[in-house]
């Protein structure tokens, strides 16, 4: 057992150095009225504990009723996290003493920085000393003087287990834990200043509830994740120290951090990171926590112990906070984090692929100058982040009680929501039909992104007469669906729609740069290579001279791929290793768009007839999107569709075809029967069936490849090249040599065009 100022102590005569069956040993410490003495228990039981007595001279009314409150306080108590009570009584001189067991640790603060914990093992042991703390408030009891050197850590069975210690100056709640009067002094504080709350350090010291132990755990965290508490006291005097304590203002411990020039490395290192990596940790979330915990005013403070724990779990879970305003940006994003497979990297995959062109709409407003605009927008935004909290929150295990909610269900209930609460409001209804659809088009359900876009762009159109930029971004995100859905013709209808809305417009560089790469990806899908490279270069100028390396690093995949595809392999390489180097770097590992640029690494090997650094390539691919996107997405597809190509040119047939096969059916699932994405994979399996010897199957494979590309890009488009060619092979196996000449003839002339 430890205690405060546990230096030398007084080695006062303590009745021969025998209380009853206590024989003292040593003084381990003592505390304002207090000496902490390690004694062994003779009988009924042989054991270590620590005996604490009232000093010599302390003997007065007042210490004296502190004493037999803090005796009967821990009397009432069990819990694991605190030190246990066994025994109690009074000298033969009438000194006040009780038995407690002796806690063989260390203060919070050095166990964590001796086994340097990093800021989530801080916070996880922080939570059991918040239930301890919680288990005294139910008990009655407040502490008064939580602070690390009165939480011990010791170690049972490998596991740190904190013990809250020293219930000195702990007050009763709504009720006498003896028959004794506690009294303070007015003008006294009691307590330690550091960790002290201003109601606490008030000349009266009367109004104290559980929301001061709120206060000095607040202050014990701070300390934790930062190293350094929020204040530096060098007053003596009760009164200076109290107007420090009630209105000094407390730094953000990111910010306080940040002034510790020369010991933030240190401090770092003992958590386990980098002074860069520390401050990260801490600013947003736990910024917020600690200073909500140590608000001035008590009643914009955590009103229990247990509304702390449970915010510091939410931060655990990347679940939204309370403390923080909940801005739809920061819901949202918590929500995504939290659903690693729906929503999550799905949604990051579309900021991605997107390039951060959209910006919110609300951003947009100064485009519109007009303070009464302005003000339109704030409102309808609060209504939008009201509206989205309010959906977030049935995934609430509280709200969802027991069900599981989905990221579909969550989307499914929205749109219903949407469409019946906001008819009277259309342009919030509009705004957040367009927010859902962008999600359900990360998600790769095109259907749903489509008709909610639609709508959304409908109510725009009418409620936003001569053009306005949420049209133009509503266009942007249609064109985007359709061009997912295989809808080249109306994908391009849309962005010209949305480029002709927003090109001109001050503050539109991002949108009008997203839109040019698009219209650039556009046309390589449908094999325009002249046509994609151009919108690609404008988009890149455009990006190069913004700070946005995300939508740079979108721009320079794409125009990698249109070299690629148009046999420009230096070009291509420069491209996509500029693209692959800032993703690398400014992404995480389990990142959708750093597997994009995996994926096109692997093509160029794939080109370059390196086939085993492409599969290595793809592979890296496959595991983050599996890991990070919706089971079943188009892009995982793409990915097993690359491999059974890199099977199938090395000759593994079997292997190939069982990746063709699965590629084929998450493709089947995911998209529309006559999408045209569907055909590199018809083309791989067919090729494969070809080789196997099984011609009929490969041939209705060829066939069905042939219709959808046809439909698709029309009857003399050079994408009917090879699936042509292919058919005319396999028609030429079957002893159909006439029908396979003409097929060859009809791919000559596209190739000739």
């Amino acid at each position: 057992m430890m205690a405060e100022n546990s230096g030398p102590a007084a080695r006062e005569p303590v009745e021969a150095q025998r209380i009853g069956p206590y024989r003292l040993l040593e003084v381990l410490g003592e505390g304002g009225m207090g000496v902490v003495w390690l004694a062994d228990q003779s009988e009924p039981v042989k054991r270590r504990v620590a005996l604490k007595i009232i000093k010599l001279g302390m003997d007065t009314k007042e210490v004296v009723a502190r004493f037999e409150s803090e005796r009967q306080a821990l009397a009432v108590m069990d819990h694991p996290n605190i030190a246990r009570v066994f025994d109690a009584g009074a000298t033969d001189t009438g000194r006040p003493y009780f038995v407690m067991e002796w806690v063989h640790g260390i203060p919070v603060d050095e166990y964590c920085d001796n086994n340097k914990l990093n800021t989530e093992a801080r916070i996880r042991l922080f939570l059991k000393i918040c239930e301890a703390v919680q288990h005294a408030h139910q008990k009655g009891v407040i502490h008064r003087d939580l602070k690390p050197s009165n939480i011990l850590v010791t170690v049972q069975d490998d596991q740190a287990v904190p013990k809250v210690i020293d219930f000195g100056i702990a007050k009763a709640m709504g009720r006498d834990l003896s028959d004794h009067t506690v009294v303070t002094t007015m003008g006294q504080i009691v307590g330690t200043p550091e960790y002290m709350s201003p109601e606490q350090a008030d000349s009266s010291g009367m109004d104290v509830d559980t929301r001061t132990d709120v206060y000095s755990l607040g202050v014990t965290l701070y300390e934790l994740l930062v190293g350094a508490r929020p204040f530096d006291f060098h007053a003596k005097a009760d009164f200076a120290l109290g107007i420090k304590i009630r209105e000094a203002a407390v730094l953000k411990p990111s910010t306080r951090l940040s002034r510790l020039d020369a010991t933030q490395d240190v401090l770092a290192r003992y958590r386990g990171t980098t002074a860069d990596g520390l401050k990260k940790e801490l600013k947003g979330d736990l910024d917020w926590i600690v200073l909500t915990a140590m608000e001035k005013d008590r009643t914009r403070r955590y009103q229990t112990v247990n509304a702390l724990s449970m915010e510091l779990k939410r931060y655990l879970e990347d679940v939204p906070i309370v403390a923080r305003p909940p801005s739809v940006a920061y819901r949202a994003g918590k929500f995504i984090r939290r659903n690693r497979g729906p929503v999550i990297a799905a949604t990051i995959a579309f900021v991605g692929a997107v390039g951060g062109a959209v910006a919110a709409s609300v951003g947009f407003v100064r485009a519109r100058a007009a303070e009464a605009v302005a003000q339109e927008e704030a409102a309808t935004a609060q209504r939008v982040s009201d509206f989205l909290v309010g959906l977030f929150e049935i995934s609430d295990p509280g709200q969802a009680q027991g069900d599981t909610i989905t990221a579909r269900t969550l989307l499914e209930q929205g749109a219903n929501r949407i469409r019946t609460e906001l008819r009277d409001e259309p342009l919030v209804q509009a705004r957040l039909l367009a927010t859902i659809g962008r999600v359900y088009q990360t998600l790769g359900v095109y259907d749903r992104s489509g008709s909610l876009l639609e709508d959304a762009l409908a109510i725009r159109e009418r409620e936003l007469p001569g053009g306005d930029l949420e049209v133009a971004e509503t266009q942007y995100l249609l064109g985007h669906t359709r061009r997912r859905e295989g809808n080249h013709e109306l994908a391009m209808v849309s962005y010209q729609s949305a480029l002709a809305g927003a090109e001109g417009v001050e503050g539109t560089e991002r949108l009008v740069a997203g839109i040019k790469s698009s219209i650039g990806v556009t046309h390589l899908a449908q094999g325009q290579y002249e046509d994609a490279e151009r919108w690609l270069r404008e988009a890149l100028a455009t990006r190069e001279g913004l700070d946005d390396e995300t939508a740079l690093a979108q721009t320079l995949n794409d125009l990698g791929g249109v070299y690629l595809r148009s046999g420009n392999m230096d070009s291509a390489s420069h491209y996509l290793s500029r693209s692959l180097a800032i993703r690398e770097r400014i992404l995480g590992d389990g990142h959708p768009d750093l597997a994009a640029g995996y994926l096109n690494l692997g093509v160029s090997h794939w080109f370059r007839e390196d086939y085993p650094a492409a599969e290595e390539a793809y592979e890296r691919a496959r595991v983050i999107y599996e890991r990070s996107l919706p089971p079943g997405h188009d892009r995982i597809a793409r990915v097993y569709n690359n491999l059974g190509e890199t099977s199938w040119i090395q000759g593994n047939l079997d292997e190939a075809e069982s990746r063709f096969r699965h590629a084929l059916e998450l493709k089947q699932a995911a998209l529309t029967p006559d999408h045209p994405d569907l055909t590199s994979t018809q083309v791989g399996l067919a090729n494969v069936y070809r080789d196997q010897g099984r011609f009929q199957e490969a041939e209705s494979l060829y066939r069905t490849a042939l219709r959808i590309r046809t439909a698709a890009y029309g009857p003399e488009h050079r994408q009917l090249v090879e699936v042509l060619e292919g058919l005319a092979t396999v028609l030429d196996q079957q002893n159909r040599a006439s029908e396979g000449a003409t097929l060859r003839a009809r791919a000559d002339a596209i190739r000739g065009t």
